[in-house]
């Protein structure tokens, strides 16, 4: 991405709630002291060589999920579409899904199911993918599964507790029957409607939202054991951690509490938003880094170190291949799909396909 085209691209995404400061963002995206600050340590990932692109020319691409014939199914947030990446970086349509699909996962039932922001917000003009202003009318998202044979889907939730889903933003399946969400929040470049933290049954029959008013929930993953999810709050560049008491369950939130909605796991300093995340076999939590562009990779005391990535806005990662070491990259705004190789094997999911 050009100075010039991340100048174009900035007012537009300012007002929509999603852009850093000018001045900000440049310094990152130039790959300045700025981001010199927050270089990785780790040896092995130092000596490895790099990110490979796979795919590029896609529509902001988010929500990676690694297949078994090796392929990469993700969500394109611009085009609205469900889309396979081949190994050879052939893209192809699964599913026309409007709105703004933004995540995505395997269910129990081999379907995929999709986190649906209901198009919270437009598209920049430009070759860079950056939000662009908010759309006149918005009347909030949903959840949606899609067969991946034919390309079907339907709407599995759009209301909780009589209210609409609030751009929904990023799911992990818990092998119990249900799975955690975020819904992200949205803003109209003025007002900013909070996001919250939810839990659903898989065959629709429940959802309960267990955080509510937070500034802007993104990624969400759970612990090696499942007893602590982990979500991101995306503006804040602060992870947290929640421990439940059962599957599906967390302690009920305190109404006009001083305490924080859970354990602060750690806040990044300076301007970096935190996107999705995935979780290592042995625990860390791997986070999208928005423009401080990388992989920040957490340990559950707090400690973190961080991988730049071509792209400042690296959106999402996914773990996948034979050992789980295997890592594809979204690099969101210049529409790419990087592959590279990761010191340590993540956790498999609870579902693969």
């Amino acid at each position: 991405m050009t100075r010039n085209k991340v100048e174009a691209a900035l007012p537009v995404a300012q007002e929509a709630g999603v852009g850093p400061s000018r001045r900000g963002f440049l310094a990152l995206a130039a790959g300045t002291a700025a981001t010199a600050l927050f270089t990785a340590s780790d040896a092995v990932l130092a000596a490895s060589p790099g990110p490979q692109l796979v795919a590029e020319g896609l529509q902001f691409p988010e929500g990676p999920i690694a297949m078994a014939d090796g392929s990469v199914v993700l969500v394109e947030i611009r085009a609205r579409t469900l889309s396979r990446i081949a190994p050879t970086g052939r893209r192809s349509v699964i599913a026309e899904l409007g709105g703004g699909p933004n995540g995505a996962a395997v269910g129990p039932d081999g379907a995929v199911y999709v986190c649906n922001n209901g198009g919270a917000w437009g598209w920049a003009e430009g070759e860079a993918n950056m939000p662009g202003p908010p759309p006149a009318v918005y009347t909030g998202g949903s959840i949606q599964r899609v067969d991946l044979r034919t390309g079907k889907f339907t709407t599995l939730y759009d209301h909780c507790d009589g209210k609409p889903l609030n751009s929904p933003n990023d799911l992990v399946f818990d092998g119990q029957g249900g799975f955690w969400f975020t819904c992200y929040g949205q803003s109209d470049g003025e007002v900013r409607r909070l996001g919250g933290l939810y839990y659903a049954r898989v065959d629709g029959s429940k959802i309960i939202r267990w955080r509510s008013a937070q500034i802007s929930p993104n990624g969400v993953g759970l612990s090696p054991d499942r007893r602590v999810v982990y979500m991101n709050d995306c503006m804040m560049g602060r992870l947290y951690a929640f421990d439940l008491l059962r599957p599906g369950v967390m302690a009920p939130e305190e109404p006009n509490s001083p305490a924080p909605p859970g354990r602060v796991i750690a806040t990044l300093p300076g301007y970096q938003w935190l996107d999705s995340l995935k979780v290592e076999a042995g625990g860390r939590i791997c986070a999208a880094t928005l423009f401080n562009g990388g992989i920040t990779t957490f340990e559950p005391n707090g400690r973190y170190t961080h991988l730049p990535m071509p792209d400042a806005v690296t959106t999402n990662l996914c773990f996948g291949g034979a050992d789980m070491r295997d890592v594809w990259v979204t690099g969101s705004s210049s529409g790419k799909l990087y592959r590279l190789r990761w010191p340590r094997p993540g956790l498999k999911l609870a579902y693969s396909a």
